[in-house]
């Protein structure tokens, strides 16, 4: 089997009826389970930090919470390097080794979770290298977008994100579910306070073994990876990686651009955060440092000299399409929500729902462990499952009605659903008895994944349409580096917001911004004059 194919042309019906279905579908196919994985290992310190305060690990709720913030916000920046490799480094080479560099953060992981007094600088660095799984959505989206023609790019994209959006629900059953044996050796750790699975709660003085969190991605990484070296494809077409070079090469142009966005990832993670969590102690305000991180990423990629910057330069054409910038923000609103409130959903349940909030001498307390209160990890899955499971059929009814339609009616059921999850936050939160507004909150927050799942589809169909073949790929990806910074911002403002007991206020600005968002999108794709009608 050939794995550079030298010509393709998926608009050609009669080149895609003989050959091009059968080639992008092995491809698609071999590229959903390397992202499924890529975003487990990204969002799992959203289940570790839950089970880490279960064992009594000594580690603060606000500390805890950067670790998923860190995660986030690595994730999100790799994506602005990744956004690139396909055209430089090829799609084969590309998602084979951005897989195999998973196995470093889920073995590092793996190996410090055995010990509770490891110092939380570890961890925090294994969550920066958790990354990798953040960045690698770009660059297979980007891979993907060229396989397949555009009558069906709402299903195919659809289907290579939603699937691999799975990796959320997956981790979410999976690790839970390993912890509870012993399957890759090493000593188990005995619960303080009551644990859970799908299928039930998990007692107090259980023993658990939460290494098996890292190590089991490891066991699923290698044949993972074996698979997608011998069954994948580089396009070296002109219009996807023209003048491919050794594979070699190749690696050495990903793993430099991976370094300068961890490089950037990590000195705008040292200026936001607390001294005492590893940080500067200047704790500069996330809306200015992730702005500053955005554009020190770009600049400094751009300042590599050779084919890299060449490359560079003709790809950063999209940044002069003013359909970038608006495809950028409501992207966001679906995928920057879905991601970030994957990462934030575990914890936000165990924190507002699993303690009693009593009032003692005039101060509101929250400190209480709540005996009814629901297990976070029964129930973290639902969301992220609903989310991704919708996500290609956003696409398919997207196909047939317009994106941009469909994503103005997710939009507005959106607003709708924060606004009644805060309802019910504010009520829990001021509650002896918070588990009574478990139900409402939980389906309105289920109600609010399924909402931006769809719109995940439903963007990706309105940037097939608006884009043409050679910055489509792109543009997929650089949409969705800025997204992925939900995985940090929403962490990160529920952290802040539920340390000054008003967690109610996350979701007011969240609704806040995807009502801007319902206008950016009337005024490019929806009225009368509207710049690209879709429909």
């Amino acid at each position: 089997m050939a794995r550079n194919l030298t010509s393709w042309n998926p608009e050609d019906e009669a080149f895609w009826q003989a050959a091009g279905r059968r080639i992008a579908t092995r491809n698609l196919w071999l590229s959903i389970p390397c992202l499924l994985c890529g975003f487990a290992v990204w969002l799992y310190w959203g289940i570790i930090t839950v089970q880490m305060i279960n064992l009594k690990f000594p580690f603060s709720q606000a500390e805890l919470f950067t670790l998923a913030a860190i995660a986030g916000l690595s994730g999100a920046t790799l994506r602005i390097p990744s956004s690139f490799f396909i055209r430089m480094a090829g799609g084969r080479n590309t998602i084979f080794l951005t897989t195999t560099l998973l196995i470093v953060p889920a073995a590092g992981t793996g190996w410090l979770l055995q010990d509770p007094a490891t110092p939380l600088w570890q961890f925090q660095a294994m969550a920066l290298l958790s990354g990798f799984g953040g960045g690698n959505f770009a660059s297979s989206m980007s891979n993907i977008s060229f396989f397949y023609p555009k009558k069906v790019q709402g299903l195919s994209l659809g289907m290579n994100a939603g699937l691999g959006n799975f990796g959320v629900t997956t981790m979410q059953i999976l690790v839970p579910l390993v912890m509870t044996a012993g399957v890759f050796g090493g000593s188990a750790l005995v619960l303080a306070n009551a644990s859970g699975t799908l299928v039930g709660k998990i007692p107090a003085g259980t023993e658990t073994y939460i290494h098996n969190a890292g190590y089991v991605w490891v066991a699923i990484l290698v044949p993972l990876a074996v698979a997608a070296w011998f069954g994948m494809n580089n396009i070296t077409a002109p219009h996807v990686s023209p003048g491919l070079a050794s594979t070699g090469g190749a690696f050495a142009k990903i793993l430099g651009m991976l370094g300068i966005g961890l490089v950037t990832a990590a000195i705008g993670l040292w200026l936001l955060l607390p001294e005492n969590a590893g940080g500067s102690g200047l704790e500069l305000s996330k809306w200015l440092v992730l702005p500053l991180v955005i554009a020190a990423t770009v600049f400094a990629l751009r300042a590599i000299p050779g084919t890299i910057r060449q490359s560079l330069d003709r790809q950063y054409a999209i940044f002069r399409n003013k359909h970038t910038w608006a495809m950028t923000v409501i992207y966001t609103m679906t995928f920057g929500s879905f991601i970030g409130y994957a990462a934030a959903f575990g914890l936000a349940i165990k924190v507002v729902f699993g303690f009693q909030h009593i009032e003692i001498d005039g101060a509101m307390t929250h400190a209480t462990v709540n005996p009814n209160g629901p297990s976070a990890l029964m129930y973290a899955w639902t969301g992220p499952f609903i989310g991704a499971l919708i996500r290609p059929v956003g696409g398919m009814i997207s196909d047939r009605f317009g994106g941009a339609l469909v994503t103005q009616i997710v939009s507005v059921i959106m607003v709708a659903c924060a606004l009644g999850v805060a309802y019910f936050l504010s009520l829990a939160y001021a509650s002896a008895t918070p588990e009574d507004y478990f139900p409402p909150f939980l389906i309105l927050f289920l109600v609010l994944f399924a909402a931006s799942g769809i719109g995940n589809g439903s963007t990706f169909r309105t940037i097939a349409v608006v884009f043409d073949r050679e910055q489509a790929g792109p543009v997929l990806g650089w949409t969705s580096a800025v997204a992925a910074y939900g995985a940090f911002i929403i962490p990160k403002v529920f952290g802040e917001q539920i340390k000054a007991t008003t967690p109610e206020y996350a979701l007011y600005g969240f609704a806040a911004f995807y009502t801007i968002c319902i206008v950016i999108n009337w005024w490019f794709y929806l009225r009368k004059n509207a710049y690209v009608k879709n429909p």
